[in-house]
């Protein structure tokens, strides 16, 4: 069985959005027929350059290939141009291919991914999604900083069975961070804390998230506003090159620190594991180097007692790899999902991801257990010229 064909497909997400502009996902056919879907995770360049990385990537290292030989197509494409270090963008690729292939392997087998990646942990898994506004109420992303809008809508995810609830108040974000955070802000976000914790009590944890704006100092000064709410994890208090300054912030606070959707391979989250960096690392499966790469991660935090929490600002695909990883888990703390993967993401599937009551149930079908619907894909191409993610680009005084 060898890799014949190479598809790619850039989605429009269309309004409400959630889960970023576009998705990009790659599907692999082998010369027996069976084809498998993966998707790539990279914020770096827009889709018309992606999809011509991807097509490199699949030219040098993957036509023609053993779609078993996972680890040694990783080895290659990592030193691809003799670079042989952490290359965000080539990770990217990277991951989306690989997730295809682990999809082509559990087919022809028979067996669903996680049963190849040591077998089923966990019978369902438990979940959170960020607070959304709610469209059919006419909310807009005005929500996100309206702590008494916000808190409403968290208790109605509490009532549709969620457990945890995230939400990121403190931004913008900006390329010129880390910065002190201000007053307002701090204060801001103390009332988040505080009122949705009145609106959950204790039947859900709180998820604070911020995207590496502060300083060390800053991050440390904001986790004592919120520290008497009790979150569950302070994700991501300082940007992502240095795990050495994150690791200041973890011993001056009480607050779990999360982090890791940013970061690729072994060896980037090796350094926040041997900094004591963060307890809880959320690495975003189409960006981290692939399924396997994440699995070798899970093996290295297992010795830290680190638990896992997988990412997921993306599409269906990367959500179905996340889905097999944590199931094969015994370090799995809790899984992001885009609401209840209703929407855009459930047309997207020929058969939507099963979510019952705050929790994921992971499929049985072989491979990743989805199908993409390819007519509902090529249907919604992405014309823009926005990154899927962006920064603000000037500095921040809020």
């Amino acid at each position: 069985m060898k890799i014949t064909e190479l598809k790619v497909f850039i989605v429009g997400n269309p309004p409400p959005g959630f889960g970023g502009r576009y998705f990009t996902f790659v599907k692999l056919t082998t010369d027996n027929g069976i084809s498998g879907i993966g998707e790539c995770y990279c914020a770096t360049f827009g889709p018309k350059a992606m999809t011509a990385m991807i097509e490199d990537t699949f030219g040098r290292y993957v036509e023609g290939m053993d779609p078993f030989h996972i680890e040694s197509l990783w080895r290659k494409v990592y030193g691809s141009g003799y670079t042989q270090r952490p290359d965000v963008s080539l990770m990217g690729v990277l991951s989306g291919i690989e997730i295809a292939l682990w999809d082509i392997i559990g087919k022809s087998v028979g067996k669903p991914v996680y049963e190849l990646l040591g077998g089923r942990v966990h019978e369902k898994l438990r979940s959170y999604t960020y607070i959304y506004p709610d469209a059919a109420k006419g909310q807009t992303d005005a929500i996100y900083w309206n702590a008494e809008a916000s808190a409403e809508r968290a208790a109605h995810y509490l009532k549709l069975g969620f457990t945890a609830i995230k939400f990121d108040p403190a931004a913008p974000y900006s390329s010129f961070d880390p910065r002190q955070p201000s007053l307002e802000s701090m204060e801001l976000c103390a009332k988040f804390c505080k009122l949705i914790r009145e609106a959950v009590g204790t039947k859900a944890d709180l998820l604070f998230g911020t995207h590496g704006q502060f300083t060390a100092s800053g991050a440390i000064r904001f986790a004592k506003h919120i520290e008497p709410y009790d979150p569950l994890w302070f994700e991501e208090p300082t940007p992502p090159e240095k795990p050495e300054e994150m690791a200041l912030v973890a011993r001056g606070t009480s607050i779990p620190i999360a982090t890791g959707e940013r970061l690729t391979t072994k060896y980037e989250f090796g350094r926040v594991l041997e900094c004591r960096a963060a307890s809880i690392l959320q690495m975003a499966l189409g960006r981290v180097g692939g399924i396997w790469e994440a699995k070798k991660i899970a093996g290295m935090a297992e010795t830290y007692y680190a638990q896992i929490a997988p990412h997921l600002y993306a599409g269906p695909v990367e959500a179905a790899a996340n889905i097999h990883f944590a199931t094969s888990l015994p370090n799995f703390l809790i899984l992001e999902s885009i609401e209840t993967f209703g929407g855009f993401y459930a047309r997207l599937l020929k058969k939507p991801i099963r979510w019952e009551q705050g929790y994921v149930i992971p499929p049985t079908e072989p491979g990743l257990g989805i199908e993409l619907n390819e007519e509902v894909a090529l249907a919604h191409p992405y014309t823009g010229d926005h990154l899927h993610l962006e920064m603000t680009n000037h500095p921040v005084n809020v």
